[in-house]
């Protein structure tokens, strides 16, 4: 009965473990017991002729086999992020195995995410045609599905003379050229089923024992490794979630005014922020801040302090320079540990004027077809130090057609230039637009970002930044 059909059936698979075999020490937390390779075995007659010989072949294959060990889950250890992790868990796989190609399911059994699907010298084309396969007739879908008996790693030494392979499994076999297969399972004590791996072998081959053996003692440290930076993006994913909740759901509509916001998130959840509101006599709000830090204690002194700002802009709105007064003495008084910036403005789109005030906030850039030029503010200290400088407002007029830019200091981090090159080069950003892109806010937003930050910067596959960032596009017609 061959190896599939055993696991197929439940059946034990393989010799039990020599409970006697010496243990050599630790290395790097890798349990180093390899039962002894059919290679590394000798008959009785040469034990009795040459016992030191034999003792130091097994001892010489023990230690190579701890060094390939040392030397992967070190590289594995080195991976920062699920992606880099998973992408070197199937590298070294096929490497112990010696597959060349490879499959892997990363999919939690407690559902919460995120779920990947990647292969190793596989097409886009050949993943979907696997993908469609029945999961209960594939091993990896077996051990995903939880379904009895699928716990262990399978061989499949020959997919082809197995009579009972499912037919769609031994087309898809024959259409993408592989004969053999190993799967491994991917699950720890606590995190319960993660994923499974699969690597293919161009002819009829399975790997031997010790090779199995090594493969499993990868697996093990790899899943636990795997847990911990699930844990982390599901942390780093629901801090964008809570980020994303203290920032306006919608912009305003207003006549004669077309908004358009980008906000890129750090890692940890950061504090930069935005905001935008209807004010009486058909007057916008517009506003943009920044608090140290990272984590839940800025994104929550970001939500009071937005808050604050929605209220003092409701009641005294016309005056910038009296709103953030009153919002310095808020964070003072009630967080005086805490450093922020922010910058309002009080618009008014029939006249296309706005009058401005900031604490310690880069100036705005205003972009059009004549012009693109930073607007001149007075310097200001940044909130929570006003009362020692306090600045006043500035007012401006702006050009139909022109659009104004408010924008946090991470945007200038995020380039890693110089203060004076981040802001030319954002400048030569907008001034780049291209004509036809002029008339709606988000494009322009959009491409400043691609032209300051690369490509993929206006997207979620920029939060993996270090600071966040925020820009706020105003264009009046």
């Amino acid at each position: 009965m061959g190896v599939c059909d055993a696991i197929r059936q439940n059946e034990p698979v393989g010799e039990p473990t020599d409970m006697s075999a010496p243990h050599l020490p630790k290395v790097a937390g890798i349990d180093p017991m390899v039962p002894v390779s059919t290679h590394t075995a000798a008959p009785q007659e040469a034990l009795a002729s040459a016992p030191g010989a034999f003792t130091q072949d097994r001892l010489a294959g023990w230690v190579s086999d701890l060094t390939t060990l040392h030397e992967l889950t070190e590289r594995l250890a080195g991976t920062s992020t699920l992606d880099e992790a998973l992408d070197e868990l199937l590298s070294a796989g096929a490497t112990l195995v010696g597959a060349g190609r490879g499959l892997l399911v990363l999919e939690p059994a407690d559902g919460r995410g995120p779920s990947r699907t990647l292969g190793l010298g596989l097409a886009h084309s050949d993943l979907g045609h696997i993908e469609t396969l029945p999961r209960g007739a594939t091993a990896h879908g077996r051990f995903l599905d939880g379904l009895p008996g699928a716990e262990e790693p399978l061989a499949c030494p020959d997919l082809l003379a197995d009579a009972a392979l499912d037919p769609l499994c031994r087309e898809a076999a024959v259409r993408l050229g592989y004969a053999a297969s190993y799967t491994q399972p991917l699950s720890t004590p606590t995190a319960g089923r993660l994923g499974a791996a699969v690597w293919f072998y161009d002819e009829p081959a399975e790997p031997p024992e010790r090779r199995r053996h090594l493969v499993g003692v990868y697996a093990r440290y790899a899943a636990e490794h795997l847990a911990r930076l699930l844990e982390l993006e599901r942390t780093r994913a629901d801090a964008a979630v809570i980020a994303e909740e203290l920032l306006p759901r919608r912009l305003p509509r207003p006549p004669g005014v077309r908004l358009a916001a980008r906000h890129l998130a750090a890692p940890e959840g950061g504090g930069d922020w935005y905001d935008a509101l209807l004010l009486p006599d058909s007057a916008l709000g517009l506003a943009v801040g920044s608090v140290g830090g990272s984590g839940p204690a800025a994104m929550a002194a970001t939500g009071r302090l937005r808050a604050g700002l929605r209220a003092y802009a409701v009641m005294e709105g016309e005056d910038p320079v009296a709103v953030l007064s009153d919002l310095e003495l808020l964070l003072r008084l009630t967080e005086p540990a805490t450093a922020a910036t922010a910058l309002y403005a009080y618009c008014e789109p029939g006249r296309r004027t706005i009058a401005l005030a900031g604490a310690g906030h880069t100036p705005p850039l205003v972009t059009g077809e004549q012009r693109t030029e930073f607007v001149e503010t007075t310097l200001s200290a940044p909130l929570g130090m006003l009362s020692c400088w306090e600045a006043p407002s500035v007012e401006f007029t702006l050009r139909p057609g022109e659009t104004v830019l408010l924008y946090t200091d991470g945007l200038l981090r995020r380039t890693g230039e110089t203060t004076d090159r981040a802001f030319a080069r954002l400048r030569s950003a907008a001034a780049g637009v291209p004509k036809n892109m002029r008339r709606d806010p988000g494009t322009v937003a959009d491409h400043v970002l691609r032209t300051v930050l690369g490509e993929g910067a206006a997207g979620p596959g920029a939060a993996g930044c270090p600071s966040d960032a925020a820009l706020l596009a105003a264009r009046f017609d």
